[in-house]
């Protein structure tokens, strides 16, 4: 993840399988819903490239299942700091309550993606992306007449709609996940950085801009290494002391 406006950039590296997969539903989603007027065929393509992955994403394990388990899970760890001194309660308890409407709401939903499995249109356009030019005109009129109908963006908003249960649980997750750990400031040698962590998610590496690095990591939930690079691999240089800030979360 990255903020173009800013003086550093933010990397995020998952540590475990599950953290892979919604990370992975974030980019998707977030793309989703930034092309949520299809006017033309470019960004119509892009948006129903964008649907076919997130739909090959949700037909891969129990997504539902494991993502159900987690808001229980953060709704446990919640329950340990009701009461607590020095805690709100009150927002703790808002907290939990959240997590189990999503939760509620996630299992009460139909199967994800099936609504959209089930669309002939998506359907159609599915079955041509995979060839080169494959979405044109002559190749799918059925999608060149539907971007010109005046109910073309009710449609795409019937679409999100089904996506929503998963989108707000997805969101309450990282939301959490995120603000679980504080970035502390770093230092790497050489252009390496190692330590170990207590059953870490998701790593969160931020560096400045100017350096014009980028992190390699490897590891898994109780020990991680990271690499830094040169986006330029023949001229660039990587501090023998870079400074970075490092979340684990």
């Amino acid at each position: 993840m990255t903020d173009v406006c800013s003086t550093t950039v933010l990397f995020e590296h998952p540590l475990n399988e599950n953290m892979r997969t919604w990370l992975r539903l974030e980019f998707l989603l977030q793309q989703l819903y930034q092309h949520l007027t299809l006017s033309e065929i470019a960004n119509a393509q892009t948006f129903f490239r964008t649907l076919a992955d997130l739909l090959e994403v949700l037909e891969r394990g129990a997504i539902r299942g494991e993502m159900f388990k987690e808001l229980d899970r953060q709704q446990q760890k919640l329950l340990k700091w009701e009461g607590m001194p020095g805690v709100d309660s009150d927002r703790v308890s808002a907290l939990r309550s959240d997590f189990k409407r999503r939760a509620t709401m996630l299992m009460a939903a139909p199967r994800l993606g099936q609504a959209l499995r089930e669309d002939r249109l998506i359907g159609a356009v599915r079955q041509r992306l995979s060839i080169p030019g494959g979405c044109c005109s002559f190749d799918l009129p059925a999608l060149h007449i539907w971007l010109h109908l005046p109910q073309r963006d009710a449609h795409v908003d019937g679409w999100l709609q089904t996506l929503y249960p998963l989108k707000a649980a997805l969101s309450c997750i990282l939301d959490i996940v995120r603000h679980s750990g504080p970035f502390k400031h770093q230092i790497s040698l050489n252009g390496f950085f190692q330590n170990n962590t207590e059953e870490g998610d998701l790593l969160r590496v931020r560096i400045p801009v100017e350096y014009q690095l980028y992190p390699q990591v490897s590891g898994h939930k109780t020990r991680y290494s990271i690499h830094f690079l040169s986006l330029d691999s023949e001229r660039g240089l990587v501090p023998n002391r870079l400074p970075f800030e490092l979340a684990c979360c």
